[in-house]
């Protein structure tokens, strides 16, 4: 389980007994403020118990959908446009304002922990929103997936969220061009 300070305090009572549990290994301090009772822990989970507001998007997100067999070597993670730059080597962060930043958030557990992350019809027009800086091979493996599984997609979802964007018609012309 993964914790934050103030959640792992409510535990161990004082700081006192946290610093001795961190010295024993029944608990280990992954990042600032976030703790846990293993070692290793999916980075997907910490970043979210780190930034609950943020939402996983691009390529970690493509990963855990089985929409490419390449591991990320970042969390891909859209905040708040008005929000701090993260400086972490480790987590890829993208601005959106406040208006797109929620729509296709969905929640999903992963090992006991709540993670934020996009809807596969909100990753589509990510994609496609994207695709001129996602290299042609990457963007071709995750159309064609999609293609596969456009049967499953949720035409009104993706309508909704085209429909967020300025470049309404352009994103549709292509969607439809390119997966359906």
């Amino acid at each position: 389980m993964v914790y934050t300070f103030q959640e792992i305090l409510k535990i161990y009572k004082t700081r006192k007994k946290l610093k001795d549990a961190l010295k024993s290994g029944k608990i280990y301090k992954l990042k600032n403020n976030v703790y846990s009772n293993k070692k290793y822990i999916n980075p997907m989970i910490v970043t979210s118990k780190k930034y609950p507001h943020g939402v996983i998007t691009m390529d970690s997100a493509f990963y855990y959908y089985n929409l490419t067999d390449v591991i990320p070597q970042k969390v891909y993670l859209a905040t708040n446009r008005n929000s701090n730059k993260i400086n972490d080597d480790k987590i890829k962060q993208s601005f959106m304002s406040k208006d797109i930043l929620n729509k296709g958030k969905t929640e999903i557990m992963i090992n006991n922990n709540k993670v934020n992350i996009y809807d596969k019809e909100r990753l589509l027009i990510e994609l496609i929103r994207k695709r001129s800086t996602i290299p042609f091979d990457y963007y071709k493996e995750i159309i064609r997936n999609y293609r596969q599984i456009s049967d499953k997609l949720d035409m009104y979802k993706i309508e909704d969220y085209v429909s967020l964007f300025k470049n309404e018609v352009g994103l549709f012309n292509i969607l439809q061009r390119e997966v359906f």
